[in-house]
């Protein structure tokens, strides 16, 4: 029969971390019963898991002195270790502490389409900077309605319509609601007179479309009546189509709150076919729900928000 190997052992087994809390009150205690009192726990309870410590850490911790107890030195050199640690894991398992917003510095970066800048970028910009000025705003425009930058954290707040291909966990709260109207120069001929879906859908007009595709729900209102508009340009965005319908006799139909700023100095009409209106949401990815500083920037985003569309008559 073979003789065990000296110097080998077997896996270590995975120690105990509550008896670390119990190590830091006896310590700070110096008394199995006022420790025991202190954790709620009966003086039996106590001593056993002092007997549990002697043998994790090999040393007695705590002896007799008259009729009180000692530390030996090996648990004077452990007592700030043991406080230490206790404090940081008190410190994961515990609320957030209050954000001190004079303090923060963090880039924020917020992708959004045409004309969310424009619109309630400046009023964001300056609350923030009020508020906490070692914030920095990033933004960054909004291609698709994909929501892979959320996940992976290149972005940590997104504007716009819900779509099909945004992922089932991203939160969401809508901003504001919005509708479709026609925009032209000033003087246009459509700045006068009735606007009726013929003569809309006759006139020439730039079509906004990231994707190339000439059917909206414009196009859709328009179709119901045998009538569809008279497209000779599309765009992959609305300052395009903007800059296209000031510069010439081209419509661009934009959503009217979104793009605000961007269509001062034109004219706006109501869209003479019925568009369903949308809402304008914000997007997060839920890793983020309980940051304090997130949660501070979704509540200003969702304030300004409210105070311009507020102040434009919404």
């Amino acid at each position: 029969m073979s003789r065990p190997i000296r110097g080998t052992s077997s896996p270590m087994a995975t120690p105990d971390l509550n008896l670390l809390v119990t190590l830091d009150v006896l310590l700070s205690e110096g008394s199995v019963t006022r420790a025991a009192e202190r954790l709620q726990l009966s003086p039996s309870a106590m001593s056993r898991s002092l007997a549990r410590l002697r043998e994790a850490t090999g040393d007695p911790l705590l002896v007799r002195a008259g009729r009180g107890l000692v530390p030996t030195p090996r648990a004077l050199e452990l007592r700030d270790r043991v406080r230490q640690v206790v404090d940081a894991a008190e410190s994961v398992l515990r609320p957030a502490l209050m954000l001190d917003l004079t303090t923060l510095a963090r880039t924020f970066t917020i992708r959004s389409s045409e004309g969310f800048v424009e619109n309630f970028g400046p009023a964001l910009i300056a609350r923030a900077a009020a508020q906490a000025p070692g914030v920095r705003l990033r933004f960054m425009p909004k291609p698709d309605k994909d929501s892979t930058a959320l996940r992976d954290g290149t972005v940590d707040l997104e504007t716009g319509v819900t779509g099909r291909t945004m992922g089932p966990e991203i939160r969401t709260h809508g901003l504001f609601r919005d509708r479709f109207v026609a925009v032209v120069r000033q003087g246009h001929p459509l700045s006068k007179g009735s606007i009726t879906p013929d003569r809309y859908a006759r006139s020439p007009h730039v079509l906004v479309s990231r994707k190339g595709l000439e059917m909206g729900p414009v196009d859709e209102a328009l179709e119901q009546l045998g009538l569809a508009r008279n497209a000779v340009a599309t765009v992959g965005g609305f300052s395009a189509a903007l800059a296209l319908a000031r510069a010439s006799d081209m419509v661009a139909t934009v959503p009217e709150k979104h793009t605000y700023t961007l269509c001062e100095g034109m004219h706006r009409f109501t869209l003479p076919v019925k568009v369903p209106e949308f809402t304008v949401s914000l997007f997060w990815h839920p890793r983020l729900e309980a940051d304090p500083p997130h949660r501070w920037l979704r509540a200003l985003v969702m304030d300004v928000c409210t105070e311009v569309d507020a102040l434009r008559g919404a």
